[in-house]
């Protein structure tokens, strides 16, 4: 693996760091304290092809690779996390569960306007009563002639809200227990589907989060993504993928807190000098561009297999887990480097130290990438 950049990579890196510095940026802190999902943004994000980065474009999409993707998460991240969460979940989850898994009328129908951005998407998957063990869900989907209704809830679903398309995952045969789950896409508008609580977050607040309710929803038959009873062995190949966009924004995110504490520490004087040149500060900031640098190695890594066509379980796993803990010890370097002015919002640290959290809970606790790791490595 070559782990150099391509002309072509390193221009979409400046690419969307210019569009997050120039489009993001000035609004950051009004859409974390308004908790304000900035659907304004949306049309300039499908502009330049993220909402649909890995798509071919026959679908719509931009047709980049999976370390292009990562580009383009880490920079988003690197200003605003909650964009980049927005962003990941609409590609890697709702619009890859389609692409992967769905028929070709299903893709003509929802993954190319999720790819081109005229339509955001969200992914159920999450229960109240089932969140790492997922196999555990009780939303039901229930044949009934030419259709299936489904009932039950889904909670913390990023664009419950503002989504226009969702693939939701329901039990259709619960005495088979995970092979009896299966994947639908639904509609926003379908009668019994219905937003809920909308969730009032710690962090990641410019990304819409909330509960989503299904009562005596009616869908299509068709409406069935890939074969019944394989909807969580699906959607555990989604989030094989999905990790490594979670881990690019963690990479991104700790990124930016890095360079956050580098200015703030260039600048800062005490004693009579500025306190990069005491050495506490100087270790803290070696550490941080070590662990960055390898989290992002760890996460190419996995990206570059993937384009491969390789199962990435494994390497996933580690890149999410080693990018998301090096992501919270850094940002909460980049508050204690801060000092004081780390626990205000004048100063990006205390939104980077609140976001960074997530990244160690969503898509799989770094508990459970720690059983998925270890079930890899004894399994051989």
């Amino acid at each position: 693996m070559d782990c150099r950049l391509t002309e072509e990579q390193q221009l979409l890196r400046r690419s969307v760091r210019e569009f997050a510095e120039t489009e993001i940026r000035p609004h950051v802190r009004d859409w974390d304290q308004d908790q304000h999902f900035p659907t304004e943004l949306m049309p300039k994000l499908a502009a330049l092809g993220l909402l649909g980065i890995q798509f071919p474009e026959q679908y719509g999409g931009a047709g980049m690779t999976a370390v292009d993707y990562c580009i383009c998460i880490e920079e988003l991240a690197r200003v605003d996390p909650g964009v980049a969460l927005s962003v990941a979940a609409h590609n890697g989850l709702c619009a890859s569960h389609i692409a992967l898994f769905g028929s070709e009328a299903q893709k003509q129908a929802y993954l190319v306007p999720l790819a081109r951005g005229e339509k955001i998407g969200a992914w159920g998957l999450t229960e109240s009563t089932s969140g790492s063990d997922a196999a555990g869900m009780r939303t039901t989907a229930a044949r009934a002639g030419a259709c299936w209704v489904i009932n039950g809830s889904k909670t913390f679903t990023t664009h419950g809200r503002v989504g226009d398309v969702m693939v939701v995952m329901a039990v259709t045969n619960r005495a088979a227990g995970a092979k009896g789950i299966s994947a639908f896409v639904v509609e926003r508008g379908t009668p019994g589907f219905s937003p809920g609580k909308k969730e009032d977050k710690l962090g990641m607040r410019a990304s819409d989060t909330s509960e989503v309710l299904f009562e005596n929803c009616r869908i299509p038959a068709d409406q069935l993504i890939g074969e019944e009873g394989q909807g969580f062995v699906n959607t555990m190949q989604v989030l094989d993928a999905g990790r490594i966009g979670i881990a690019a924004l963690a990479v991104g995110l700790a990124q930016g807190a890095y360079e956050a504490a580098l200015n703030y520490a260039r600048e800062r004087k005490a004693f009579g000098r500025t306190i990069t040149s005491f050495q506490a500060i100087q270790f803290k900031l070696a550490d941080a561009a070590t662990k960055i640098e390898a989290a992002r190695l760890l996460t190419y890594r996995a990206a570059y297999l993937k384009q491969l066509g390789q199962r990435t379980t494994l390497e996933s796993s580690m890149a999410k887990l080693y990018a998301s803990e090096i992501a919270v010890r850094v940002a909460d370097d980049c508050v204690q480097i801060h000092g004081g002015y780390g626990f205000v919002k004048d100063y990006p640290a205390e939104k980077y130290f609140r976001d960074v959290k997530l990244t160690t809970i969503g898509e799989g606790t770094s508990e459970i990438q720690r059983l998925v790791i270890a079930r890899q490595l004894l399994s051989r």
